[in-house]
């Protein structure tokens, strides 16, 4: 009675913790998959993200995209050094992050120029999305049709607001009150007068935003053409 007491404890035991680990540590099968690139490494804002358990995917880091920062973290510019080295630090701290699955995915060692490829195919070929803050790779994935996630445009989201710097997509709806100038409106409905932009009345484009000023009307922006 004693041995089948013990028997019944330990698979109870085996059956909870394996429930408990679960709950904390996504299953990779039936999951979306996550490419993060160089530029989301080296910004580390991932790191918080993830410990709050609301990336729904499993995040994958190339071998290539590591070798990337590894270069840059042997390179002569001081600045770049110290940013890659964190990018390091970043990609090793996920893997211990319990609310998400993180795997290092070795796709051979491939030139510098050859990780965003990478990325993109490898996100096409398993329709994945691609976490990056790049530019230029998130409009090559928007011509592909492959998903993006970019950690400036959920900062923007959960703030709530805009602030100077910050990059958005703005359609042009008419011409401004100087020559040159373009209008359009942010999602909270504030104008925007962007510089240079009298030619895209109609189309979509990607601007920062360079000053706000407060009138008695309500807020007005500023912005330049991003190119």
């Amino acid at each position: 009675m004693e041995i089948f007491t013990l028997i019944l404890m330990m698979a109870i035991f085996a059956e909870t913790s394996f429930l408990t680990i679960s709950k904390y540590k996504p299953s990779k099968s039936g999951r979306k998959k996550i490419y993060v690139d160089t530029s989301a490494l080296i910004d580390g804002r991932i790191l918080n993200i993830a410990k709050t358990g609301f990336i729904d995917g499993d995040l994958i880091i190339l071998k290539s995209v590591l070798l990337e920062m590894q270069l840059l973290a042997d390179g002569k510019d001081t600045e770049k050094r110290m940013r890659a080295r964190m990018g390091l630090e970043v990609a090793a701290e996920l893997e211990r992050v319990l609310e998400v699955n993180t795997e290092i995915l070795d796709d051979g060692e491939l030139g510098r120029k050859k990780v965003d490829n990478e990325l993109l195919k490898m996100a096409k070929a398993n329709r994945g999305a691609i976490l990056t803050l790049d530019y230029n790779l998130i409009k090559v994935a928007d011509a592909e049709k492959i998903p993006t996630l970019n950690i400036n445009d959920l900062a923007l989201a959960v703030r709530g607001g805009f602030a100077i710097g910050d990059r958005v997509k703005l359609r042009i709806l008419e011409k401004g009150s100087l020559r040159g100038q373009g209008v359009g409106h942010l999602s909270n409905g504030t104008m925007v007068v962007v510089d240079k932009a009298a030619n895209k009345i109609g189309r979509e484009i990607t601007v920062e935003l360079t000053n706000i000023h407060e009138t008695s009307a309500g807020k007005m922006a500023f912005a330049k053409i991003v190119k």
